[in-house]
């Protein structure tokens, strides 16, 4: 079964990171991702831009796009990155969360995937 798990932050959050930290930070991440793409659990890790990049977009009356700034949600936090998961079980699913780097500093969300209606991965 598939799942999404979800790390949350915002910009500020970023900024306190002290910089002679990244690249330890980066280094977990990058051996978490290979860790479980090995195992073929990590369909893909995905890193988004800050929320200030995002957009709105909707069908005008006409069909076109019509784009405002985004977020959609005005919250303190936002989806900073998500991993999409295929497990064996939930409980799995749940390990590898809870493997994520700094899982122990933040909570990672967890949503199974009911549907999935694009070709197969």
């Amino acid at each position: 079964m598939k799942y999404l798990a979800m790390i949350y932050g915002n910009q500020e959050k970023w900024e306190s990171f002290p910089a002679e930290a990244w690249p330890e930070a980066i280094a977990r991440q990058e051996a978490f991702n290979r860790r479980y793409r090995e195992t073929g659990e990590l369909l893909g890790a995905y890193g988004l831009a800050d929320a200030a990049a995002a957009r709105l977009v909707r069908r005008d009356e006409a069909g076109a796009p019509a784009v405002t700034d985004g977020p959609y949600l005005e919250t303190k936090e936002y989806m900073a990155s998500f991993y999409l998961l295929d497990c064996e079980s939930e409980e799995r699913a749940r390990q590898i969360a809870a493997d994520l780097p700094f899982a122990d500093e933040q909570p990672v969300e967890l949503w199974p995937i009911l549907h999935e209606s694009a070709a197969d991965v």
